[in-house]
């Protein structure tokens, strides 16, 4: 004689499945983040800026690179050029600057005053919030 039918759901397989996709969600999600990996300035009045994907992401590492997204600028002083062409194809994207709190100051002025040169106002530069000691 068969065994009778059980008419319970089991649920084990549905959370071992669930827990495998949050494994992989927890992975590749720091994978997806805009831009080049930098080490941002931390601040203590840090305001939160969502990453949605509508800006420009333009990074500035400590050796003295400049990437606008992933496509690294040859020079620093083609930076004002490259986003005006980038400015060009996506007009309402604001201007998210990522300088690596290590790249040297000079850089990251040069890089402003380009943006500033090619009219390109709006512009967000990031932080980080500032561990607060007790």
């Amino acid at each position: 004689m068969p065994p009778p039918i059980r008419s319970d759901i089991n649920v084990t397989p549905l959370v071992d499945v669930v827990l495998v996709l949050l494994i992989i969600f927890m992975v590749v999600t720091p994978l997806i983040a805009s831009g080049v990996a930098v080490d941002l300035p931390r601040t203590s009045h840090h305001a939160r800026k969502p990453d949605d994907g509508k800006d420009i992401i333009l990074s500035i590492t400590k050796e003295e690179r400049v990437y606008i997204g992933r496509t690294q600028v040859p020079k620093v002083e083609d930076v004002g050029t490259a986003m005006t062409a980038e400015h060009r194809r996506y007009p309402d994207k604001d201007v998210f600057i990522k300088g690596d709190s290590r790249a040297p100051y000079g850089v990251v002025k040069s890089v402003l005053a380009q943006l500033h040169d090619a009219k390109i106002d709006d512009v967000v530069l990031g932080t980080e919030e500032a561990i607060k000691e007790q």
